[in-house]
């Protein structure tokens, strides 16, 4: 599989992952299982079940601090849409747009996306990732009413 479709892939397992936590998730889980579906011998509602015992699987996982098991099912979605797209290329469009739909919406303001993958290795260290975690103030009208 080419780098482009391997980033596709990493893309796509993660934005999946991160919609199992939101309000969208009826709608995401719906479109992908229909996705997979087409491209393996499970019928829609066979993978929207399996979709969902993933869901439960990394709220449990997010709530214990299990980061181990919440890269597992990022990793097993990854690897059934990269089977997906094996067994049909031209699929990478169909998915692009689905996770383009999967974006949250930006409102008109510029939004980076980032994509990170650790693989082959244990980490245990604390992370944060984030655009503004709080704001700053360094003197200037402090106190002053």
């Amino acid at each position: 599989m080419d780098a482009e479709l391997t980033a596709l892939v990493t893309a796509g397992a993660t934005a999946l992952v991160q919609q199992m936590a939101t309000d969208a998730w009826t709608r995401t889980r719906d479109r992908m299982a229909a996705f997979l579906a087409r491209r393996g011998s499970a019928e829609p509602t066979a993978v929207a079940a399996e979709l969902d015992a993933a869901r439960a699987e990394l709220t449990t996982a997010q709530q214990a601090g299990d980061t181990d098991t919440a890269a597992d099912v990022q990793g097993e979605w990854r690897l059934r849409m990269r089977r997906a797209l094996q067994a049909d290329p031209e699929a990478a469009a169909e998915l692009r747009t689905l996770l383009d739909e999967m974006a949250p919406p930006t409102s008109g303001t510029r939004v980076g996306v980032i994509n990170n993958s650790m693989s082959g290795g244990t980490y245990q260290a604390p992370v944060i990732q984030a655009g503004i975690i709080g704001r700053q103030s360094m003197g200037g009208d402090r106190g002053r009413g």
